[in-house]
């Protein structure tokens, strides 16, 4: 599923407008981060589903917002936000799924087995 092109004045619009202003192209961001021109430009155009995933995604987007001196948790959040991984992580918080010391009483029985 492809995202729709970014709306004027909307987060993907500004990030291209102040790579601009600080006089850099992609490419110059693309030599510096090693990050591939296409994956610059899906950050660009606010089209998350074209990067690769995973944690790839996470440095993609640090590297790209310090390039330009963007702040780094500011798109990160934008980038959860859009694609519906905020709501994932709060799901996920919460308890612990083992209790304190699981392991210690593991490795105590272990011992007395052996």
């Amino acid at each position: 599923m492809q995202s729709p092109p970014p709306a004027r004045g909307s987060l993907s619009a500004d990030l291209a407008s102040l790579r601009a202003r600080r006089g850099l192209t992609l490419l110059d961001i693309a030599e510096a981060t090693k990050i591939s021109l296409a994956y610059l430009r899906a950050i660009e155009e606010g089209r998350f589903d074209r990067l690769p995933g995973g944690i790839y995604d996470i440095s993609y987007l640090r590297q790209y917002a310090r390039a330009i001196g963007f702040d780094e948790e500011e798109l990160i959040q934008h980038y959860r936000r859009q694609t519906g991984l905020a709501q994932v992580r709060r799901e996920l918080k919460g308890p612990a799924t083992q209790p304190r010391g699981w392991l210690r009483t593991r490795l105590a029985l272990l011992r007395h087995l052996l």
